[in-house]
């Protein structure tokens, strides 16, 4: 399975915001720190917050913060929220896919199954498990 640059993306300041649970992450600061767009990871941002994984604050010292402890925020779960709207194959995003075959199709059931236990699996770790040491400088 590949995953979007989306969630990619979203995982790093996850993994970023993690390392420091105590602290107000802006956009900014993280697309300065990992040399990505601020556009780009605000829309990542939004969609981390519509789903409860962080709470984002407005204004001086504003910024966001883990909603809850990151031993508790499952990587499937994540994973799931980012990907949201991706499907790995087009006749698991549309009832309307173009697939000639799809009413008679055995290997979207092999897909779905597989897809499931790629997250069930995720879910067996934590952010806390792949959190980022505070500092980015090299060793």
């Amino acid at each position: 399975m590949r995953l979007t640059t989306f969630t990619d993306y979203g995982l790093r300041m996850l993994m970023r915001m993690a390392s420091a649970p105590e602290r107000a992450f802006s956009t900014a600061e993280l697309a300065e720190e990992f040399g990505l767009s601020r556009n780009h990871l605000s829309k990542i941002m939004q969609r981390l917050a519509r789903a409860e994984i962080v709470r984002t604050r407005r204004g001086g010292g504003g910024g966001a913060v883990l909603a809850q402890p990151a031993d508790q925020l499952r990587l499937g779960t994540i994973v799931a929220v980012l990907e949201k709207d991706q499907p790995i194959v087009e006749c698991f995003g549309s009832a309307h896919s173009d697939c000639t075959i799809s009413r008679r199709c055995r290997l979207k059931v092999r897909l779905r199954a597989a897809e499931q236990a790629f997250l069930a699996d995720l879910d067996r770790s934590t952010l806390a498990d792949i959190a980022l040491a505070d500092s980015l400088t090299p060793a």
